[in-house]
């Protein structure tokens, strides 16, 4: 079965280095880099955290799930934002493309290594809630949807962004899908 679109679509959660992964891909295998968070505020004419802030987290996962279906019809490597899988549109278009011989790669991370990638290690003032606890209260809810959408996991810990992407190139040419 021959992949569609694009070559393969990378999931993961915030501080997984997901986009940049996903461009070290692209740029080594020739390819465009398609983020669906850039796709969202194109769609949307606004970024993503004042769609997200002004107008709701239901208005922005519409956006979203419009993004991911258009970036599943376009070429090159696919970023999809950390939240995208919470979607069920969203998991079913996964689904549909990988079905059709499509690849998608889940970037783990755990919460030491997102921890520093993110931020979360500057003093934050204490109205703004714990950002470690939400983000591993989202992962512990995220991590059985991004297993399911996902043919392959790749670890990203103790991972530079140019080791990782050739761990999912690794994952390609093991499915027969690099160029």
């Amino acid at each position: 079965m021959t992949a569609v679109a694009p070559r393969v679509v990378l999931v993961g959660p915030p501080g997984a280095e997901v986009t940049a992964t996903a461009a070290e891909v692209a740029d080594r295998l020739g390819l465009a880099l398609v983020d669906t968070d850039a796709l969202v505020e194109e769609i949307a004419g606004t970024t993503v955290a004042e769609l997200f802030w002004d107008r709701g987290e239901e208005v922005f996962r519409a956006f979203e799930r419009d993004a991911v279906v258009r970036a599943l019809e376009q070429g090159g490597v696919v970023a999809l934002g950390g939240g995208a899988v919470v979607d069920p549109a969203t998991r079913d278009a996964l689904d549909a493309y990988r079905a059709s011989g499509g690849v998608v790669v889940f970037c783990d991370v755990s919460l030491a290594h997102a921890v520093p990638r993110l931020g979360f290690n500057a003093p934050r003032p204490v109205g703004l809630g714990n950002p470690r606890a939400q983000w591993q209260t989202h992962m512990d809810a995220r991590r059985p949807l991004y297993e399911a959408v996902a043919d392959h996991r790749v670890d990203t810990d103790e991972r530079t962004v140019t080791e990782v992407a050739q761990m999912v190139l690794d994952r390609l040419a093991d499915e027969g899908s690099t160029p």
